[in-house]
């Protein structure tokens, strides 16, 4: 115990003396040109240790998230499609490009909420409260139903929903935006991307497990087998 205390007693020495080191003098005898023995003193300069800059990323911030649909919203856009005979997931579809989800979305040109209506479309659909949810999506479904009705076609529905349906009426097809036809694009992929996830679903096969077969032996001593 005694000589590991010593020991450890003379690295703090050393430890100390290495870390408050300063400028001392060392005496050495060199022989020189002629074999004559000279005594030298020389000055020790202590040795200066940097310390390395590390460099530290920035944490970066993320991103928006990307709301999704609460159970809620689920049920809204499931009763709102099946009253007016639309499918769902091209509601859904077109939420997702519109607003992300985001009741209280308002884009630069004043559409608002989930579906962006504008201010004189929500106003001719009855809407009072165009960031409530059930009145939004009901509105917006009501009025994509309209649309597809009038140009009977889902992509004219869709760029009449974004260009408006003077535009489409103008030019007899997608206009030729690039907002319009990017967002004709978007919603078309997205569902389908949809239905494709929908079919895989469907045509999952479902693994029966077999049944428990109930014995019974009656009176007479016969067996009998029972599914259940």
């Amino acid at each position: 115990m005694r000589c590991f205390c010593s020991f450890a007693f003379c690295l703090g020495l050393l430890a100390l003396s290495a870390g408050a080191e300063t400028t001392r003098q060392v005496t050495m005898v060199k022989a020189d040109a002629s074999g004559k023995l000279v005594r030298r003193t020389i000055v020790v300069q202590p040795k200066v240790i940097q310390a390395s800059v590390v460099n530290v990323a920035k944490e970066e911030k993320p991103g928006p998230a990307v709301l999704g649909p609460d159970a809620s919203v689920n049920e809204i856009i499931e009763n709102a499609a099946e009253r007016h005979k639309l499918d769902p997931l091209l509601v859904h579809s077109v939420i997702q490009v519109e607003s992300s989800y985001n009741k209280y979305a308002v884009s630069p040109k004043g559409a608002m909420g989930m579906m962006q209506l504008m201010p004189a479309t929500a106003r001719s659909l009855g809407v009072r409260n165009p960031f409530d949810p059930r009145e939004n999506i009901e509105a917006g479904v009501r009025y994509l139903k309209q649309l597809q009705d009038t140009f009977g076609d889902l992509r004219y529905a869709l760029a009449a929903y974004n260009a408006g349906p003077g535009a489409v009426s103008k030019f007899g097809t997608i206009p030729p935006y690039a907002e319009t036809q990017n967002y004709v694009y978007q919603v078309g992929k997205r569902l389908g991307n949809a239905r494709r996830v929908q079919r895989e679903q469907v045509s999952v096969k479902t693994v029966e497990l077999p049944k428990r077969i109930e014995q019974t032996v009656d009176e007479e001593g016969r067996l009998h087998l029972r599914m259940r």
